[in-house]
């Protein structure tokens, strides 16, 4: 029995690119790993299945969010006997309570990777997964109650505010916890991989390093999701992997649109150089 990894981020932060990255990198496949199994390699934090199996329930859409909570520490407990060794698990979570239990359950954690993005950039990547406005997508995420209700198929998330959700996850030094950017994934990339290897306490040779950011690339998944699917795009998309590309926000943001933003989370985007 192992301990949970969690692969933490805020919505749209590039949490299924980090996935995508371990998944080649620790299978190291001959060919691009199907993004329509990254769920065999890392669990879902919200999916219905373990609620089910650990509280008996058969549909989280009757329950109240107040008892799904309840059920999460025996969904964490689950989770560490999935594998002999440790086990990814997907959140998008924010650290700490809701409805007075832990989002992320200690006693079963070994440690995370948290990925963050400029909250500029994630304004046009939330507007078209969840079908919203621009401005409704800068509400969103000033929003303390931002979040998901229960579904058939998932459990409810709790995101708070971005400034909220980033702050609980990289207050505090600990060394089981780094945080990596999605602007250095994709500017930075050799380098910030390795870094995420080297936490892992993996030491893989160049070439399946580099075969792993190239089999993760966007080019590649974007090639994927047209060729097969992926089931984890939402029905307000037309697409998953869209552009990827940093710094989209100066020609897709007005200036209002902007300062908005920077004046709702000055402080975190100041932390990790995002401020305009």
């Amino acid at each position: 029995m192992g301990g949970i990894i969690w692969l933490a981020s805020y919505p749209k932060s590039g949490n299924t690119w980090l996935r995508a990255y371990l998944h080649n990198l620790l299978r190291d496949p001959e060919k691009p790993a199907n993004i329509n199994q990254l769920d065999q390699f890392c669990l879902g934090d919200s999916q219905a299945y373990w609620y089910h199996n650990a509280g008996g329930v058969s549909d989280l859409s009757k329950m109240s969010m107040a008892d799904v909570a309840k059920l999460r520490p025996l969904v964490h407990k689950a989770f560490t006997k999935a594998h002999s060794d440790s086990v990814f698990a997907k959140t998008h979570n924010l650290l700490g309570e809701a409805f007075g239990v832990p989002t992320v359950t200690m006693e079963h954690t070994v440690g995370g990777i948290y990925v963050l993005r400029n909250p500029l950039d994630m304004v046009m990547s939330m507007s078209d997964h969840y079908g919203i406005s621009l401005d409704e997508a800068i509400e969103m995420l000033a929003d303390p109650e931002a979040g998901t209700g229960n579904s058939k198929t998932n459990a409810f998330e709790f995101y708070g505010t971005w400034s909220q959700h980033v702050h609980s996850w990289t207050a505090e030094d600990n060394d089981s916890l780094i945080h990596v950017r999605y602007e250095d994934m994709a500017g930075k990339s050799k380098q910030t991989f390795a870094r995420i290897a080297a936490f892992l306490g993996l030491s893989p040779s160049k070439a399946r390093l580099e075969k792993a950011i190239r089999f993760s690339s966007f080019k590649v998944l974007q090639g994927q999701e047209r060729r097969d699917g992926f089931r984890e795009r939402s029905q307000h998309s037309k697409q998953f992997f869209r552009s990827g590309k940093v710094g989209i926000w100066r020609s897709m943001l007005s200036e209002a649109q902007v300062d908005k933003v920077t004046a709702d989370h000055h402080e975190q985007m100041d932390r990790f150089g995002y401020l305009p």
